[in-house]
């Protein structure tokens, strides 16, 4: 986990990998520079199972999480937002389904979104296999980043590009598809906090994603494809541009999101009550 400024959330996104029913694991957290309590907060946790790594300047995501990569000491590495919690039984389940299938490097899982206060917007939409994911490789992969959960050699042997300040998954998943093998289990093991689409964040998004595809077009030769795929992300970019840049969030969120199912909702009512009740953990 890499954070940034992020005091408003990161006790609760702690607390979330302390009541997970999987005890044997490691929170690495690298401080991406914070000028905020963040790291203070952090380090009030008294588990020896949690890492803290104060950086005194930003780097960026990319550069933090390689950095987390290599301090890691386990077999599978899990990702998360400072700003995101997880499900009590997503480690457990993650690394049941990596060690069952042998043949797998990243797993992924379902997503559910919920604003600052905890309100659910939709369920995510993922695919399963990895045939599913890497259907549309130039129109973007269905797999959540904060939802990854993979074997460390995988993560170590395919770093992401320090360069990038946004969509580092994509292009991360884009230059490894063919050599990989992915794959998501559906239930929803994630709550993705997300308020409001920025405009600015998407946009920037879309541009480093069509950047990522032309790099690839020229490694692989497949440029036709590629031309279809910025195209697509034009597009896309476009439609951002007249729903968000109008206000239109709630649009944007009934047309990429899924209903919540009663059966999510009901597990997300018991996440909010055990993080509520843990809160003297740290």
């Amino acid at each position: 986990m890499a954070m940034r400024d992020s005091a408003d959330t990161i006790a609760v996104a702690v607390r979330s990998v302390q009541v997970q029913t999987m005890s044997d694991w490691e929170l690495i957290v690298i401080d991406d520079g914070s000028s905020d309590q963040s790291a203070s907060i952090v380090s009030a946790f008294d588990d020896a199972r949690i890492r803290l790594v104060r950086e005194p300047s930003s780097a960026g995501l990319a550069t933090r999480l390689n950095q987390a990569v290599a301090l890691s000491r386990g077999t599978f590495i899990a990702r998360m937002d400072a700003d995101d919690v997880c499900f009590p039984d997503r480690l457990a389940r993650q690394t049941a389904r990596l060690r069952g299938e042998p043949q797998l490097d990243l797993l992924g899982c379902g997503a559910v979104v919920f604003t600052d206060q905890a309100r659910l917007l939709g369920e995510m939409p993922v695919g399963l296999t990895h045939e599913e994911i890497t259907a549309q490789p130039f129109r973007g992969f269905p797999i959540p980043h904060p939802t990854w959960c993979g074997r460390a050699e995988w993560f170590r042997n395919n770093p992401y590009d320090a360069r990038l300040m946004k969509t580092q998954d994509q292009d991360l998943m884009l230059r490894t598809f063919a050599k990989s093998r992915f794959a998501a289990l559906e239930d929803v093991l994630i709550g993705y906090r997300q308020d409001a689409l920025d405009l600015g964040k998407r946009l920037r998004g879309r541009t480093v994603f069509i950047n990522s595809m032309w790099r690839y077009a020229q490694h692989s030769g497949e440029f036709l494809p590629v031309l279809m795929g910025i195209v697509t992300q034009l597009v896309k970019g476009g439609a951002d541009i007249a729903t968000i840049g109008l206000g239109l969030n709630r649009l944007v969120h009934r047309n990429r999101l899924k209903p919540v199912r009663s059966s999510v909702a009901k597990q997300w009512q018991d996440l909010q009550e055990l993080l509520g009740s843990s809160k003297g953990t740290g």
